[in-house]
């Protein structure tokens, strides 16, 4: 997260492309985590179901609790994106 902020400082100080660019590239690594935080939730998820049918329900409530805060990441990530390009 501290990268993904020096990143955001330092395109917000530059003018242009170049600030835009570094502003992407940060929101870019940014979502990196959060999607591999939702492929991680749904994977074990359905391989959850698949070994106990009968609390599939509970479960796929949970994956999608967990799926929404991991994307709550990769939207910070975006507004930052457009604070800083």
């Amino acid at each position: 997260m501290d990268a993904l902020m020096i990143l955001a400082q330092e395109g917000a100080g530059l003018t242009g492309n170049v600030g835009s660019g570094l502003a992407a590239i940060g929101y870019g690594l940014g979502a990196i985590g959060p999607g591999i935080g939702v492929g991680i939730v749904a994977g074990n998820a359905v391989q959850a179901m698949a070994r106990q049918p009968e609390v599939a329900g509970m479960l796929r409530t949970n994956m999608f609790i967990g799926m929404a805060l991991s994307e709550a990441l990769a939207l910070i990530g975006f507004v930052v994106f457009f604070l800083a390009g």
